[in-house]
């Protein structure tokens, strides 16, 4: 599918180049092979993200405070998760109506106001569209409460085990407000900052819809 062009006023292309950087690092939904616990971590821990990495089916509702390039804008949330397979609607902020993004590994596209972006990846989009790389595809593991495969990640509990960070890819993860769903623990509130390039995601009152296999997963 190609491109089509998109052309804004100055202040509509500032809000579009924050909602854009805001869809692609949202959009980065690829699976990869899951990580071993490491062996040093609780058994608790472990189960936990044994059952976190089973998880590839679900719906997401709530609200993203994005904060890019000095500007802020908190949009409402839809993400549905079928396997490798993904839609994610955001809508309520940057003036300009509901946007969409629908992705599979190696084909994304978002879609605003009938005009339609495309790339082979999230990556790739947002390296065309901003002119600087991201590790957007972490995002899909990091919403969860897990680190991404593959790649250092420092890792910090509280008294009752429960994960409350990962430090990864230059990024920092706070995970706070955890919510039972059936064996599996998801956060309610996820906030991801970065120093480089002054970006802050803040995911607000998360409620999480989750298929019934997995929600009874032991």
């Amino acid at each position: 599918m190609s491109a089509i062009p998109i052309h804004f006023s100055c202040r509509c292309l500032r809000a579009s180049c924050l909602l854009l950087a805001l869809s692609i690092v949202l959009s980065a939904c690829a699976i990869s092979p899951p990580a071993a616990p490491p062996a040093e971590l609780n058994s608790d821990w472990a189960a936990q993200q044994n059952l976190l990495q089973q998880l590839d089916s679900w719906q997401l509702r709530g609200r993203v405070d994005v904060r890019y390039d000095n500007e802020s804008h908190t949009p409402r949330i839809l993400w549905q998760q079928q396997a490798v397979e993904y839609q994610i609607r955001l809508w309520g902020s940057f003036n300009a109506g509901s946007t969409t993004i629908v992705g599979r590994p190696g084909y994304v596209t978002l879609e605003q106001s009938g005009d339609t972006l495309s790339a082979n990846s999230p990556e790739d989009l947002i390296l065309q569209q901003m002119g600087y790389e991201l590790p957007v595809s972490y995002l899909n593991y990091w919403i969860k409460g897990l680190p991404a495969p593959d790649s250092q990640a420092d890792l910090s509990f509280n008294e009752l085990n429960q994960l409350t960070a990962i430090a990864q890819a230059g990024w920092l993860i706070n995970f706070s407000d955890p919510r039972q769903y059936g064996a599996i623990t998801l956060p309610r509130r996820v906030e991801l900052t970065r120093a480089k390039n002054d970006i802050r995601l803040r995911f607000i009152g998360l409620n999480w819809t989750l298929n019934e296999a997995s929600a009874d997963a032991r």
